[in-house]
């Protein structure tokens, strides 16, 4: 049995404001991003069909974040009050597995320097 990953990249425009930094921080006051999201699901290779998933089924489950992401202010967005890189790669992984079979990585690119992949772990 063969194991893969596959991944699919989604762009989307946002802004944002972060609450919780220093106040003389350049990311406190409003700023927009051009946001690349690549959600990855990791699995087995089904032997009749060749593949783990229709790339299509990835792009099922994320089109509808991506229209609640989409030029829109992320601070206003239910869930996301303090939306840092971080927090949007949570949010968005705990909208996709339930629908998602396999979801096994979600990177967020704010810019092209600058990115955080979350894979679903958390701490006690």
């Amino acid at each position: 049995m063969h194991i893969v990953e596959l991944s699919k990249s989604f762009h989307f425009e946002g802004a944002h404001h972060l609450p919780a930094v220093p106040k003389d921080h350049k990311c406190r006051g409003l700023h927009g991003h051009s946001y690349e999201v690549v959600v990855t699901v990791r699995g087995a290779v089904d032997p009749q069909s060749g593949w783990l998933m229709d790339f299509a089924d990835i792009k099922a489950a994320m089109q509808p974040l991506s229209k609640l992401l989409d030029h829109k202010n992320l601070n206003l967005v239910e869930g996301l009050p303090n939306p840092t890189a971080e927090m949007l790669a949570v949010w968005l992984w705990q909208r996709l597995a339930p629908t998602l079979p396999g979801l096994h990585e979600i990177e967020i690119r704010e810019t092209t320097h600058s990115r955080c992949r979350y894979r679903g772990e958390q701490t006690e």
